[in-house]
């Protein structure tokens, strides 16, 4: 699903073409393929880039989530400080938090 690169480079837009270096932007990334994965985040109302972010880290569920730091999530690219406030929001609501 993840090119090497990332999905998307934010500042990506080719100098001499205009045209996107953003995988997403470009339609070279199948999002239909993380509908199937990404329901217990977009439940949560969580954001399409911090989804695919840890669709993209094989993070698919809380249990997942708490044997991650926080410093590691929040260094996902599409892992945004909202995306994180979120999750650690419904993890106390859960019982879970981040491993230390």
């Amino acid at each position: 699903m993840r090119s090497s690169a990332g999905v998307c480079d934010n500042a990506a837009m080719g100098k001499s073409t205009g045209k996107s270096r953003c995988a997403v932007a470009r339609g070279d990334v199948d999002l239909a393929s993380y509908e199937t994965l990404d329901t217990v985040w977009r439940d949560f109302g969580l954001a399409a880039p911090a989804r695919r972010a840890l669709v993209d880290a094989n993070i698919l569920t809380l249990a997942a989530l708490a044997r991650r730091t926080r410093a590691s999530i929040s260094g996902l690219h599409g892992m945004g400080p909202s995306a994180i406030q979120l999750l650690e929001r419904e993890m106390r609501r859960k019982g879970v938090t981040f491993r230390k």
